[in-house]
């Protein structure tokens, strides 16, 4: 028995979804055409990167390969590697929709099998009775927005007025989503964790995902930014997931960045809060490091999807996957004899696609670790494959849901 370690590289989709169209989202591929604009000097910028995309330690991990079987083409550009190591593939979603919650779930061995709540994307997202109930139980004054919205965008458009008013940015996306934006200063960063409380109990019985608070800081709208005091309120898990077992099989669960919030806080252990895939990585190594025998740590690295996949930043993107490649060699030195490791992602972000919304796309599967032989896993028909893997890699029970490509 060892240890097993699960980071999703949030957004990081390799095209190729066979239900793409029922969303959409048909061609999108958020690796491919990312590496398809660094080919051809798109995503180039100065003060972050130039050239082809550059990801030798992933392709290594059989990344070429992973997009090759996942969308037929090979991403243009980038360079082969000279062996693969380890276990890759992708992987199709089951579930309903293509968002944060639907994906972590089904890749924790719990696919949604259920439709979630979605707010209109004509006109007011929010009736009046939902937001007068949110001001007399959130006690605040009125709210500001009530539209979908990118987040940067609409702290730019209404910061300024909700200084001045008090009132809240509320907001919405194509995901089953309320996001409330306040000032860490003028209005709070603990009354806007008890507004989401208080929002959150409004919304289940509309069956929406998640509740998020988006504090930001500065004092216009130039000087705008979001904080790392995000926190996400989810609902819980339809049934209990791989972290359910793991911890009715006294192991321990170590939750790094936003993973906690994703699951509610159920089937978790420890909770390790840190912003930016640079200190994500370090709290993850460390975790590392603590971790005993049988433990799982689960990572969300958020900034692929948060940062540049929302934001359509080409750039940005490309320069973040190259930094985290850089990274993959601390994770080797860190482990021991018998230890697992996945890489994977929970949905697409193509920066290239249209709008600010996720895409429904395949997601990589890279499986390495001490004694784990180099061989392809195939198109996984469900996510739900990753926590059967670790279920028996760990040796507890298995779900209902997937089956382990070890």
């Amino acid at each position: 028995m060892a240890r097993a370690f699960l980071f999703v590289l949030d957004s990081f989709g390799v095209g190729g979804a066979r239900d793409a169209g029922d969303y959409g989202d048909l061609g999108s591929n958020t690796l491919g055409h990312i590496a398809e604009f660094c080919a051809a000097g798109a995503g180039d910028r100065a003060d972050l990167r130039e050239g082809p995309l550059n990801l030798p330690n992933m392709s290594s991990l059989g990344l070429l390969e992973i997009a090759r079987l996942a969308s037929g083409d090979y991403p243009p550009g980038m360079p082969m590697p000279e062996r693969i190591f380890g276990l890759h593939g992708a992987a199709d979603e089951v579930s309903r929709g293509k968002d944060t919650p639907s994906g972590h779930w089904e890749i924790a061995g719990t696919p949604v099998n259920f439709d979630w709540g979605y707010f209109p994307t004509e006109g007011d997202a929010f009736t009046p009775e939902l937001i007068e109930a949110i001001c007399r139980e959130g006690d605040v004054p009125g709210i500001l927005g009530n539209c979908h919205a990118s987040g940067t965008e609409i702290i730019a458009r209404l910061g300024e007025e909700h200084i001045r008013t008090g009132r809240p940015i509320c907001y919405t996306s194509a995901d089953s989503v309320f996001q409330i934006a306040a000032h860490e200063g003028h209005f709070g960063l603990d009354r806007l964790l008890k507004l989401c409380e208080v929002v959150r109990v409004l919304l289940d019985p509309l069956n929406i995902g998640r509740v998020i608070a988006r504090p930001f800081v500065g004092e216009s709208a130039e000087t705008f930014e979001r904080t790392g005091n995000r926190r996400d309120y989810s609902v819980l898990p339809p049934e209990p997931t791989l972290l359910d077992r793991l911890i009715r099989g006294g192991r321990s669960v170590h939750a790094v960045g936003k993973i906690g919030d994703i699951f509610a806080h159920q089937g978790v252990s420890r909770i390790i809060k840190a912003s930016g895939n640079a200190a994500l990585m370090d709290a993850t190594l460390a975790a590392m490091d603590e971790a005993s025998v049988g433990d799982l740590v689960f990572t969300n690295f958020v900034d692929f999807d948060m940062l540049y996949g929302h934001r359509r930043d080409v750039p940005g993107y490309a320069a973040a996957l190259e930094r985290f490649d850089l990274m993959l060699p601390d994770i080797h030195r860190k482990l021991q004899p018998g230890d697992l490791v996945v890489l994977t992602a929970d949905h697409g972000c193509d920066p290239t696609w249209r709008g600010t919304d996720h895409t429904r796309e395949r997601v990589p599967i890279m499986a390495f670790g001490p004694g784990i032989r180099s061989r392809s896993i195939g198109i996984r028909s469900t996510y739900a494959d990753i926590a059967e893997t670790i279920a028996e890699h760990l040796s507890i029970p298995g779900g209902q849901h997937g089956q382990s490509f070890l």
